[in-house]
């Protein structure tokens, strides 16, 4: 018998004043079973800095052929190509080839060993985004995870303050590529 992925609701108070991005959503998150919280947290905070009203979630872990998040147009097409993680070049060709804009949000105590090994093969891809979060910040986003998340996230100036009842956490993003 498969494992189930673990759903968590969430209420998503946007307030983004580097895009002029000001929304609330309602949607549930699924938690892949072998998917840590850290990183469905990261999910979700990719989600926020991209935020717009075609972009999704999809299977992620579940296939190889989409990315974790992406922007598909009302006419099908796919805008945006956004993956979470330590991704390949290789697995990011495959949006390069399907999308005009690609993004990965690398996070984790690896992310400096990964970009070293895999900096100059990045840099020969076209067309795409490379961003880090710190591991220590993203570590903190974790302790705000519960069934029923009501989040308030606000960014500017490339910081994220997220706020949860009555915890906080804020995540800083730097580019790489």
């Amino acid at each position: 018998m498969a494992l189930k992925p673990t759903l968590y609701k969430v209420e998503l108070q946007l307030v983004d004043t580097d895009r002029d991005v000001y929304d609330s959503c309602h949607f549930t998150l699924a938690q892949h079973p072998s998917e840590t919280q850290a990183r469905m947290m990261v999910r979700l905070m990719v989600y926020a800095l991209n935020y717009h009203r075609d972009l999704q979630f999809t299977k992620g872990l579940s296939t190889q052929d989409e990315p974790d998040i992406w922007q598909i147009s009302p006419s099908l097409e796919i805008q945006s190509w956004i993956e979470v993680g330590q991704a390949s070049p290789e697995r990011m060709r495959k949006g390069i080839s399907r999308s005009p804009k690609v993004q990965l949000y690398a996070y984790g105590s690896e992310v400096d060993v990964w970009w070293q090994k895999s900096e100059s093969a990045f840099k020969a891809l076209p067309h795409i985004e490379v961003y880090r979060f710190e591991h220590q910040q993203i570590e903190k986003l974790v302790e705000l995870v519960a069934k029923k998340m009501h989040l308030t996230v606000s960014i500017g100036a490339g910081e994220m303050y997220i706020n949860a009842a009555d915890k906080e956490a804020s995540v800083s993003l730097s580019r790489l590529l």
